[in-house]
């Protein structure tokens, strides 16, 4: 059965984004079929200068696949 996973994070803080979702995938035992990801400026923000070097959102995408539950 095909599924999605979906991991949010910013990327001041990839490092720690990449170890919950590697952790995840060992946990789950599923099939990684593909992985996209995306990352944008702050959110919430007006875009001024007091944001230039604002932490930008990370979105990561898991397309998965697990067996089916039985019963």
């Amino acid at each position: 059965m095909q599924q999605i996973k979906i991991f949010k994070g910013v990327d001041t803080e990839i490092t720690e984004l990449e170890r919950q979702i590697n952790r995840w995938m060992r946990k789950s035992g599923a099939r990684v079929l593909s992985v996209t990801g995306n990352l944008s400026p702050q959110s919430g923000g007006g875009g001024g200068p007091l944001n230039s070097f604002a932490a930008g959102d990370v979105m990561v995408i898991l397309h998965y696949e697990i067996d089916a539950p039985t019963g």
